[in-house]
């Protein structure tokens, strides 16, 4: 009782879309962190703006549906000062980011690398760029002509940035281009003999600088000038409920409604005229509750993800080659390994070849009859799809479920899913009401006259590109139970009208949240009997109410709870009375933590579960997700002691705590650690032992 009224008086939940702004504003400081490598440090302001644009297609569009829900209803909207909240940290957030710019800007000069204006360079630069500009970037320009009737709209892609055109002559004319994607956005000019200066100009820049190349002898004007802006819109699609309509053609259907759904943000040139800003948000649809956000970056800054390196290797992060897993590599098959007993690896830090090798070796060994597989998001030359197709060409029953509504990869998919059926493998789309998230492949292999299973369950997608770069776990096995359970979780994906009971895996939204639940309250059972009890959790997203209640309950009750949480976390920690027992840390570094682990104290017999779901309500109940327990105990302590590696951090982790300050854990009188390299060094030691 006396829980509950310290509840009913404290706020217990942080709102989930400023605390993903919080989360944006540690990469915001990783930009800022000034013994990170100069090119990495402009990288990450690309991180931030790529993150900042998914954000408002995806999460401030749901608050705007909220707004005019409420509306249409007529009733009083809390969501109004959720959104102007939103906006304001946005503001702030971008002044610190325009600070952080200028001031690499100044350290970039320290290194002789230049982001430079063609205006700002020497006679002979402007002339080569003249030269670049016409081989290179003309033929791309094609003009947008923006009405002068104020009731035409025009309809833009919101992937790309936009340059205003104005062209003052007897009448005021206006154009919009488009700045082109299928080039490189960053120039690199010849350095000069005996001079280490190295000039860089944006893509943006030089077409505004050649402006007049472009619209001369087709425009009458006496002045044209051009402002960048950059249009984001609600990633969300209508789709109608026509049955006669195949679900490829409605994904079709939906992706080119993105093209006119409606706008959530704005971002334009600073100096840009007010009456041409009118004009564009008239053209445009902008509306009351959608941010317009002036500043004097360049609009697409995502881009910066892959600025180039034109000075000193040092200048950038040292690679760390990726490890080759000593069980994989001392046996002549994929197969013999795993039979050998269950093997376990971490992205980025082991080669994602061994994954793509046994999906290779499975296409053509002449023992395997079958595959099945899940595909949420793969890279775009995948050699997961090439080892897929093959294994069907060599006459292997393979079935693929396509995730069609993956958000911002549905394109790709729609491709996918085309050229594999065109193959002869089995392509189902799962169950319409559900994504299907979980990251299952099954192979079937007839040994000695049986059908044998090998299973991979893990917690990242099938993509080449993103195992560079995200840390996610997988696991291979032939554990009977598992395996078996696998194959229930693709025939509960085809036949979902069908019961299947899961006794090992959690599998959403199937069993996963009560299953949680349990492992929670049996913590709870040992603090009541004053025996040690903890919970370690590692997410992306912290989120669902029920799940942040339940750890509040075990909190009172004494459970030592620690949580890595790299995005989103509603839970407020160290709340007296509430969650006093509660630690949370996030990590940003050089690469994307995104593994989802669990790890339960259970008497000192830890239960350790790697998953595919976030603790959000859309992964336990509107998505399948497979979460899978590791048997093998000295896998078991491998996730154990990368975790202690983590929360041993004194580098890169910050503290999350009652007000999202952000503060780094304080290193205190112990060594400044960096789990991520310390992860490395761990797994190396223990390949080459």
């Amino acid at each position: 009782m006396e829980m509950e009224s310290n509840i009913s008086a404290t706020p217990l939940y942080f709102e989930k879309e400023l605390s993903w702004l919080s989360f944006n504003e540690r990469v915001l400081q990783e930009a800022k962190d000034q013994t990170n490598p100069i090119i990495e440090r402009i990288r990450f302001l690309g991180i931030f703006s790529n993150n900042l644009d998914e954000f408002f297609k995806v999460r401030v569009a749901d608050v705007k549906r909220r707004i005019l829900l409420d509306e249409v209803k007529k009733l009083p909207s809390t969501h109004i000062q959720l959104l102007a909240e939103i906006q304001e940290k946005v503001l702030k957030l971008n002044e610190k980011f325009d600070d952080i710019y200028q001031q690499i800007l100044i350290d970039l000069a320290r290194y002789n690398i230049y982001i430079s204006k063609p205006e700002q360079l020497d006679e002979a630069a402007r002339a080569w760029l003249s030269e670049y500009f016409i081989n290179n970037v003309l033929d791309h320009m094609t003009p947008i002509k923006v009405s002068d009737a104020p009731e035409k709209k025009i309809h833009l892609n919101d992937s790309c940035v936009y340059i205003l055109v104005s062209l003052n002559g007897e009448r005021e004319q206006y154009a919009a281009l488009e700045v082109p994607q299928t080039i490189n956005r960053f120039v690199i000019l010849p350095s000069k003999r005996n001079k280490k200066d190295k000039h860089i100009v944006v893509i943006d820049d030089l077409i505004k600088y050649f402006l007049r190349d472009i619209f001369t002898g087709l425009y009458k004007f006496d002045e044209i000038s051009g402002h960048a802006f950059k249009l984001t819109r609600d990633a969300e699609y209508n789709l109608d409920d026509e049955v006669d309509e195949g679900l490829l053609d409605k994904m079709s259907k939906g992706l080119k409604q993105r093209l006119n759904s409606e706008p959530t943000r704005l971002v334009y040139d600073d100096d840009m005229p007010e009456a041409m800003l009118r004009i564009l948000c008239k053209k445009l649809g902008v509306k009351q509750y959608d941010s317009t956000i002036g500043s004097a970056r360049y609009r697409n800054f995502k881009d910066f993800i892959g600025f180039p390196n034109v000075g000193r290797k040092y200048l950038e992060n040292r690679p760390l080659p990726a490890l080759k897993n000593k069980e994989f590599s001392q046996q002549d098959n994929v197969f013999k390994a795993i039979s050998l007993g269950d093997i376990l690896l971490y992205y980025p830090y082991h080669t994602f070849n061994h994954l793509t090798e046994f999906l290779r070796q499975a296409s053509y060994d002449p023992k395997v009859t079958q595959i099945k597989i899940n595909i949420y998001r793969v890279a775009k030359h995948s050699r997961v799809i090439s080892a897929l197709l093959n294994a069907a060409r060599n006459g292997k029953k393979v079935t693929v479920m396509v995730e069609l509504k993956a958000r911002f990869d549905e394109e790709n998919n729609i491709e996918w899913s085309r050229l594999l059926k065109d193959a002869g493998v089995k392509v189902i789309f799962g169950i319409p009401s559900l994504k299907v998230h979980s990251k299952l492949c099954l192979v079937y292999r007839k040994e000695k006259g049986v059908i044998e299973k090998y299973a991979h369950i893990g917690t990242g997608n099938f993509h080449e590109k993103t195992a560079n770069i995200y840390t996610d776990f997988s696991l291979f096995t032939k554990h009977s139970d598992l395996t078996r359970e696998a194959t229930d979780v693709f025939r509960f994906i085809e036949y979902s009208y069908k019961s299947f009971n899961f006794e090992h895996l959690m599998v959403s939204p199937v069993n996963a949240r009560e299953k949680i639940y349990q492992l929670i309250d049996s913590e709870i059972s040992q603090a009541k009997l004053k025996q040690p009890a903890a919970i370690t959790l590692k997410v992306n997203n912290l989120v669902d109410t029920g799940l942040v209640d339940k750890l509040y309950e075990a909190s009172t009750f004494g459970v030592q709870v620690r949580i890595i949480v790299r995005g989103m976390c509603s839970l407020i920690p160290n709340i007296k009375g509430i969650s006093e027992n509660i630690r949370i840390i996030s990590i940003i570094d050089r690469f994307l933590e995104h593994p989802r682990v669990m790890v339960f104290h259970n008497s000192g017999d830890e239960k350790v579960y790697i998953s595919s779901a976030d603790w959000m309500t859309r992964n336990l109940d509107h998505r399948v997700e497979v979460a899978t327990p590791i048997y093998d105990n000295a896998l078991k302590q491998i996730i154990i002691d990368i975790l202690e590696l983590q929360f041993k951090d004194r580098a890169k982790a910050r503290l999350i705590d009652s007000s999202q300050r952000n503060h780094y854990v304080r290193r205190g009188n112990k060594m400044k650690l960096r789990s991520q390299i310390a992860i490395y060094d761990y797994l190396k030691k223990r390949e080459n032992s």
